[in-house]
């Protein structure tokens, strides 16, 4: 089966480009969002697709027709949609995309000498059920530089849209991670929003590293 390319924006995104975006976004933060316990947003990157791969479900770890599954540590992130009483969002579409286990995005606009994995998906598409929930089995995405003097983190892109609620792009990030403690988007938020978006692993009932990352969002107006 041959797989539908992404096709990327036409844009002049780098990698070094993500701090000027990362900490706008960061910069834009309001006190109303931390005491008010939503998710913060973040930059989007370069490398959200224009149009949704033809195999773009929840298992990031399989391309359908191939056999294989992909490179890297296999993952299960799982959480809830909320707005911000608690409430569940229904019906919400969860968009996520990453680089793969060797730091590269399945995308024409990474440039970089880290090789591609074959049977990588990439970028994975689910729509939240009534109780808000969400899950995604994937792979630990590698680190990668974004200049000379940053190494970006391992890090999942989220982008959430819902009925009612305000559209919302972020990250996740993994708790423990050595580089988390110089990455420049990251550390644009206060201590308080980094702590909802750094995420512990630890095995499941599978044996499977699983993380839970709710996603609560603001109120559309």
């Amino acid at each position: 089966m041959t797989r539908k390319p992404v096709q990327g924006r036409a844009t002049g995104w780098t990698r070094r480009r993500l701090l000027a975006a990362g900490l706008a976004v960061g910069a834009s933060m309001t006190p109303l969002l931390a005491r008010a316990g939503l998710t913060p947003a973040q930059a989007e990157g370069p490398f959200y697709p224009s149009e949704s791969p033809a195999d773009s479900d929840a298992d990031l770890t399989r391309i359908d027709g191939r056999s294989e599954r992909a490179e890297g540590q296999s993952l299960m992130v799982s959480g809830r949609v909320l707005d911000p009483d608690g409430n569940p969002v229904a019906g919400a579409r969860v968009d996520i995309w990453q680089a793969n286990h060797f730091g590269r995005y399945r995308h024409a606009g990474d440039r970089s000498d880290a090789p591609l994995d074959p049977n990588f998906q990439g970028f994975g598409q689910v729509i939240t059920g009534a109780d808000g929930r969400y899950r995604f089995l994937t792979i630990k995405p590698g680190a990668y530089a974004a200049s000379r003097s940053w190494q970006r983190p391992p890090h999942i892109h989220f982008k959430v849209r819902g009925a009612g609620v305000e559209d919302l792009t972020t990250q996740m990030y993994f708790a423990g991670n050595p580089l988390n403690g110089g990455d420049r988007i990251l550390q644009a938020l206060s201590a308080t929003e980094q702590r909802r978006v750094v995420v512990p692993f630890a095995p499941g009932p599978d044996g499977i590293p699983a993380g839970r990352f709710d996603i609560r969002l603001r109120i559309r107006a």
